[in-house]
C-alpha cells in the first residue's frame, strides 16, 4: 500500500472546504438589483468576454456557472424575508414577498371590456342598482330565520294561517279559508295538467318518456319488473353492453329507443347487388327526366288545396261580418229616420216647436 502524504491529505481537506463554502458565498463586484415581488436578480458586473467567445462546452459551463452564482444570491436574500409555517407548526416554511417593483410586460394584449347589454344601459340611463335578493327571511309567526321560498318557508301556507285578510271587493260573508284552499287545489291541478302536457308534448316529438315506478306495495307484474329492467340497464354509458346478465334474459342488450339496430351491408359481398344499385344511380343521375316521388307531390298538393280552402272560407267569413255590420248600421240609421219622422207627423200644424210661450 503506498504512503499517503500529509500535505496531500490537507490540500484535499482545503479544496473541499473551499468548494462547499463557494456553494454559498458568491462575491460580485457590484452588487445585484433586486426585484423579491418578481423572484428577479439584475446583474450589472460584465460577463468574462474569454470564456463566452465561441460554442462549446467551455461557454456552457461559464453561463451554468453564472446563472448558479445569481440563484444564490437571490435565495440568501429570500432566506432574509419573514417567514412562517403555513397551516400550523408541522407546515412548510413560506416567506412573505414585497410588492413587485418592476412592471413586467404582458404576453397578450389585455382583453377587451365586455360591451353593456341593452337592459344595463337602460339601468345606467335610469340610475337602476341590481340588488341581491337574501335567500333567507325573518318570519315573524314562526320567529325565526327561513327560506324565502320552498319548503318551510317563511309565511307558510297561507290556506293554513289562523288569520286571512278579506281583499277588497269581496263578499265579506264568504269564507276566506275556504277560498285559498280551492285556489291551492286549482294551482295543483294546474301545474298536474301542464305536467302531463309536457310528457305528451315529448312522446309526440320522439323523446324519451320515464317509465311508470314501481308500485309501492311491491306487488309488481312481470311486464313492470321487465319494463324497468330495460330502462335500468340502458341507462349505462354502454347501453348495457357490460351489465352482468340475469336469469333467462337474452344476450343482445335492448337499445335506448326499443326499435331494431341498424343493419349496413358487408363491404365485401354481392357484388352483382352493388354494381345493380351504383347503375341505377348513376342512370338517375343522368336522365333529364326528374324522378317523381308521387306520394310526396300527392301530400304536398293536398295541403296546397287545404290552405286554399281555409283561405277561401276565413275571407268569405270576413265578407260575411263586414256585410252583417253595415246592414246593423243601415237598420239602426232607418230606425233613427223612422222614429223622427213619426215625431214630425205628431207635431201641431201651426209649425211650432210644440212648447209653450210664457207670457
Amino acid at each position: 500500500m503506498a504512503a499517503v502524504r500529509v500535505e496531500e491529505v490537507l490540500a484535499a481537506a482545503e479544496e473541499q472546504e473551499a468548494e462547499r463554502r463557494r456553494s454559498v458565498t458568491v462575491e460580485k463586484e457590484l452588487e445585484l438589483e433586486f426585484d423579491l415581488g418578481n423572484l428577479l436578480a439584475l446583474d450589472r458586473n460584465p460577463p468574462p468576454a474569454a470564456g463566452l467567445r465561441g460554442a462549446g462546452p467551455r461557454r456552457e459551463a461559464q453561463l451554468r456557472a453564472l446563472a448558479r452564482d445569481n440563484t444564490q444570491l437571490l435565495v440568501a436574500r429570500l432566506w432574509e424575508l419573514p417567514a412562517e409555517r403555513a397551516g400550523g407548526a408541522g407546515g412548510p416554511l413560506v416567506a412573505r414577498l414585497p410588492e413587485p417593483a418592476f412592471r413586467l410586460p404582458r404576453e397578450k394584449p389585455p382583453p377587451r371590456p365586455r360591451p353593456p347589454t341593452r337592459w344595463e344601459q337602460f339601468a345606467r340611463l335610469k340610475g337602476i342598482r341590481r340588488r341581491k335578493r337574501t335567500s333567507l327571511v325573518w318570519d315573524e309567526q314562526a320567529k325565526e330565520w327561513r327560506r324565502r321560498w320552498g319548503y318551510r318557508r317563511a309565511g307558510g301556507d297561507p290556506a293554513r294561517a289562523w288569520l286571512a285578510e278579506v281583499p277588497a271587493g269581496a263578499d265579506p260573508e264568504e269564507d276566506q279559508f275556504a277560498r285559498l284552499r280551492r285556489e291551492k287545489r286549482e294551482r295543483v291541478a294546474r301545474n298536474e295538467l301542464n305536467r302531463l302536457r309536457n310528457l305528451a308534448r315529448a312522446h309526440r316529438a320522439g323523446a324519451a318518456v320515464p317509465a311508470a315506478p314501481l308500485h309501492p306495495t311491491g306487488h309488481q307484474s312481470r311486464e313492470e319488473l321487465g319494463r324497468v329492467a330495460r330502462v335500468a340497464r340502458v341507462s349505462t354509458a354502454s347501453l348495457g353492453r357490460f351489465q352482468p346478465r340475469l336469469p333467462k334474459e337474452p344476450a343482445e342488450p335492448p337499445s335506448r329507443s326499443g326499435g331494431r339496430k341498424r343493419r349496413f351491408e358487408p363491404l365485401l359481398g354481392n357484388l352483382a347487388a352493388e354494381r345493380s344499385r351504383q347503375l341505377e344511380l348513376l342512370r338517375d343521375m343522368g336522365s333529364k327526366k326528374p324522378v317523381l316521388d308521387i306520394t310526396r307531390a300527392v301530400n304536398k298538393q293536398l295541403r296546397q288545396e287545404e290552405a286554399e280552402a281555409a283561405a277561401a272560407k276565413g275571407k268569405k267569413q270576413s265578407q260575411r261580418g263586414k256585410r252583417g255590420r253595415r246592414q246593423q248600421r243601415a237598420g239602426r240609421s232607418s230606425k233613427k229616420s223612422g222614429v223622427r219622422r213619426q215625431q214630425q207627423q205628431q207635431r201641431p200644424a201651426g209649425g211650432g216647436t210644440g212648447r209653450r210661450k210664457k207670457a
